[in-house]
Parts: structure tokens; sequence; C-alpha cells
């Protein structure tokens, strides 16, 4: 999209369904918010299937899809309304089987765990690893990335390489927004350290997640213009799509809704016309919240 060219809003996915065979759907922020999910969001999705579609749910959770799934189930989110989960956690658990005879830092918190379960891997501490894997804050609730500086800096005096398993800065949870491993990463390149992101808005998920979907369409591979992006964050949903090629459809209702003042008036203003002209990245479309029509 160029620079200049108004974005389009949209009131519903069927009005712009026909054109795309596949969805890459962000989970947190647009299926739940970590507290309940959005049944008008699983029912488009289901809709969209319905009609030939395949939806892939993509997110930077730093676990297992198994464990995706698990979650979905216990909010009640319908196995209907999907065909896969690919995670930066699947990528990430194949990157640490690759190292398996290195010693793994982790820093995360317990709930985390399953990213490793049946991975034959040894941990250590800053001054005995030979990596670091960053899952996530050990206590979101309370610490934010300042609070790791001191370690992050021996871990850089050590000159070690840091896997994030998830890109995300923030993620909204219920109506609050918590920080994410994006943001130690983060901090750790600021001190000049190296990272590796294994989920959006880097390419080896993208590539995980289409050939998923070919596989599933019975297709050697799937035309990007034929793939729709669906996020609610523009750092990694919408830039993420965008470097791979990929159309995109920004829920606006997620973790950008203070930054476009939704609740002080309508999507369609030129406020939130404004806001979004100014990003590094631009969606193609726009939606209040994930709706079919």
């Amino acid at each position: 999209m160029k620079p200049h060219e108004p974005i389009h809003f949209v009131s519903g996915l069927e009005e712009i369904a026909p054109r795309y065979d596949v969805i890459l759907c962000d989970v947190w922020g647009v299926v739940h918010n970590g507290i309940e999910a959005s049944k008008p969001a699983y029912e488009a999705l289901m809709r969209f299937r319905d009609a030939g579609g395949c939806a892939i749910l993509i997110t930077n959770a730093p676990r297992p899809g198994s464990a995706v799934v698990g979650q979905l189930d216990r909010l009640a989110v319908p196995r209907s309304a999907y065909d896969a989960v690919v995670t930066s956690g699947d990528l990430t658990r194949r990157m640490v089987a690759e190292r398996r005879d290195l010693t793994a830092f982790h820093i995360g918190p317990e709930r985390d765990k399953p990213l490793f379960a049946g991975l034959d891997l040894r941990f250590g501490g800053v001054e005995d690893a030979d990596y670091v894997v960053c899952s996530g804050l050990f206590d979101d609730t309370r610490e934010t990335a300042e609070d790791y500086r001191p370690a992050l800096g021996r871990l850089r005096e050590r000159g070690l390489w840091m896997l994030c398993a998830n890109p995300d800065l923030v993620v909204e949870r219920g109506h609050e927004l918590i920080p994410c491993a994006g943001a130690i990463a983060h901090a750790y390149e600021e001190l000049g350290g190296e990272v590796f992101y294994a989920g959006k808005p880097h390419r080896p998920i993208y590539e995980m997640a289409l050939a998923t979907a070919a596989k599933l369409l019975g297709r050697e591979r799937v035309d990007p213009s034929r793939v729709l992006a669906v996020g609610d964050a523009i750092r990694t949903d919408i830039a993420g799509a965008a470097r791979y090629g990929i159309p995109s459809l920004l829920v606006a209702r997620g973790i950008h809704a203070g930054e476009l003042k939704l609740h002080e008036g309508e999507l369609a203003s030129s406020h939130v016309q404004d806001w979004l002209g100014r990003q590094a990245a631009r969606p193609d479309a726009v939606m209040d919240r994930l709706v079919w029509s």
C-alpha cells in the first residue's frame, strides 16, 4: 500500500473473504484476550472455513501448538474455527532441539516449561550457560524488562546468543497490557546482544504457517496474495505480513485501542486514519473487532 492511500475500513470479514484462500489469524488480542474468547471472532473464522477457506492460527505464544489448542479448548473456542495452530514455541522447540549438546539459561515463568517437554535439554545459570532462551518474565504482574538489566549485562559480557520465544513487547490480558519476552530481548539488543526472534514479524513463522496451509489444501504452495493476515499489533502482525508480501487486516480494538482513541469515537474517524498513516507498517484494511458481518 502506498503511503498516501487511505486505509479501507470494513465492517465484517464477509466483505473481503472471497479474495482469500487462507487466513493467518493472530490468537491473543483477536480470538481471545487471555481471559475470555471472542465469540464473533471465532464464528467469523468458522464461516470462512465453511466457505472453503483455510484458517491457520499463528501466534507468538512461547508454547507448542498443542498447548495453545488446550488453552483454546478451556476458553470454549470450537476446533471447527481453525485448521491448525502454528506458534513461535514450535519454532523455538525446533531450534532448541538442534542445540541439545549445549546448556541453556531460561528466562521465563514456570507456566512456559511445556515449551521444553520431551526435549533432552540441559539448563544452567548465567555463568555456565551456552545460550539463552527467553520466553517471558518470571513475574509479568510486577516486573518490567528494566528489572533484568543487571542479568542481561552479564549475559552480554559473556557474549551469549539469545533465542526469543515470544517477540511481542506487550500482550492484552483482560483490560491490561502485560510485558512479554520481546521487551527483554529488545533490552538485550540495546546492550549489544544478539537475538534471534522465533515468531512474528520474522519470516520463519510465516514459512511454517504457509507450508502448513499448502499441505492442508493439497497444494505445492499458497499464493501470498491469496492470504490474509489478521492481527491487532502493528509491530508484529501487520509488519510481518508486509515483509512477507501478505495483505493484512488490523483488528483495532486490541493493544492499539488506546492510541486509536476508540473510547472517544467511531473507528472510521480522521484520527484513526491519521494514526495509521504514521505507522511504519500499514494494514490494507481495518476492522473494529473480527466479525463476519
